[in-house]
């Protein structure tokens, strides 16, 4: 069984990571303190409510984005550092952006515009809510019971584009995305009877439309098993045997760089934005490892 060096893991943190992951790293793995984690959190607030200033680091503008959004609520729940006065802020944000349906965009076009970011954040024609940006959120909110009028409207639109998902979603790295909001949604969702219908009947499409690359070694952007089930309570760790997420998490140890850091298999458009995303994948990688029992 691989497991990481540890040591080296955490030498590549305090020598490369954004202060964020670092904070990261000290709450989740040494008991530092989850206000930390708020505050390094909030230093990438707007005034709006929202989040940006590279907080996702493929968009490198200073205003509020959706993914920002996203980004900063997750490691807020993962740090147990929740701050209702933050996450209401945002929530308000969203809502103030928000497409016709309800939800999230993928990209906020106003917010965008001259700024450096990764070429495929394109605005979609007709301002629709994105699976991965609405699920997402939404998922995180549930989990943590939060009330807003804005997570009753994504709720909807979740619910709503999940019934047509056989029909709509793309195959590939472009559907996989998809699925990560969607499976974040019906992970936490309350209504748990109608979350587990919906999965018997959506979770197949992983496999059914080439979503998951079940060869570890799979090359280019590729999404493998632990992308859609990181962990052992995940809804879709049940469309994979045993053997298959062992050979994700040898190869997910394996995949440790020589500086002690992790990297990606997306394309690196930034320098910046590279040494941002390694930072956090190392810290949230270290996460996913010891939830499967491979940090000793």
């Amino acid at each position: 069984m691989n497991t990481p060096d540890f040591s080296a893991a955490a030498a590549f943190v305090a020598d490369d990571a954004r202060v964020l992951d670092r904070r990261r790293f000290q709450r989740l793995f040494e008991d530092g303190p989850a206000s930390a984690v708020r505050d390094a959190v909030a230093a990438y607030r707007n005034e709006d409510g929202g989040f940006g200033h590279s907080l996702e680091p493929d968009c490198r503008a200073p205003g509020s984005q959706p993914a920002a959004a996203e980004m900063a609520l997750r490691i807020l729940d993962e740090a147990d550092a929740w701050d209702e006065n933050l996450v209401r802020g945002a929530c308000d944000w969203l809502a103030s952006v928000a497409p016709a349906e309800g939800g999230a965009a993928f990209v906020e076009a106003r917010s965008l515009e001259g700024w450096p970011h990764a070429p495929w954040w394109v605005p979609e024609k007709g301002h629709p809510a994105s699976l991965v940006t609405t699920g997402l959120i939404a998922g995180t909110l549930h989990a943590r019971g939060f009330s807003h009028s804005w997570l009753d409207g994504a709720t909807e639109v979740m619910w709503n584009r999940i019934g047509k998902l056989g029909d709509s979603l793309p195959t590939g790295a472009a559907g996989g995305y998809d699925m990560f909001g969607v499976l974040a949604f019906l992970q936490q969702v309350p209504d748990r009877e109608r979350a587990r219908e919906a999965f018997g009947l959506i979770g197949p499409l992983i496999t059914e439309r080439g979503l998951v690359a079940l060869d570890p070694e799979a090359p280019g952007e590729v999404h493998g098993v632990l992308a859609f089930a990181p962990e052992p309570d995940s809804l879709a760790r049940v469309l994979f045997d045993d053997a298959a997420v062992e050979a994700y998490l040898d190869h997910l140890a394996r995949g440790q760089r020589d500086d002690g850091g992790w990297t990606f298999n997306w394309p690196a458009w930034s320098p910046a934005a590279e040494r941002d995303w390694r930072g956090f994948l190392t810290v949230d990688n270290l996460r996913i490892l010891r939830a499967n029992g491979r940090l000793g």
